[in-house]
């Protein structure tokens, strides 16, 4: 559980930034070129690769690099940990408001009998 936690917080930390976010937007249409993805961004490419670094770090996304072209790919698999996290939340949540509505019922129903 411990690891799952670890790669939960490298990957919230990555998606914590809208330059990243949006490069991961991005790449969920398809492979890219570190140049095609840093195109629409007003940053020099060096703080563009800061970006990059802390993706492929997180595990989000991977590169592989032919001759002068790096092509940058999303792995989906990553990004599947979080929305999993995400969706055990959600059930948590709805099940302790289910018990909620549940008691509050009880408790008027108490009410409306006395």
């Amino acid at each position: 559980m411990d690891n799952y936690r670890i790669a939960l917080d490298a990957i919230f930390h990555a998606l914590s930034d809208p330059t990243r976010r949006a490069v991961v937007q991005r790449l969920g249409e398809g492979p890219a070129t570190v140049s095609e993805l840093s195109e629409p961004f007003d940053m020099a490419l060096p703080s563009f690769m800061k970006h990059m670094r802390v993706l492929e770090e997180s595990g989000l996304v991977s590169s592989s690099k032919s001759g002068r072209v790096r092509t940058c790919t999303l792995e989906q698999q990553k990004l599947a940990a979080a929305e999993r996290w995400f969706e055990e939340q959600r059930a948590l949540w709805s099940s302790r408001y289910e018990n909620l509505d549940k008691l509050l019922e009880q408790l008027q129903g108490e009410d409306n009998g006395s």
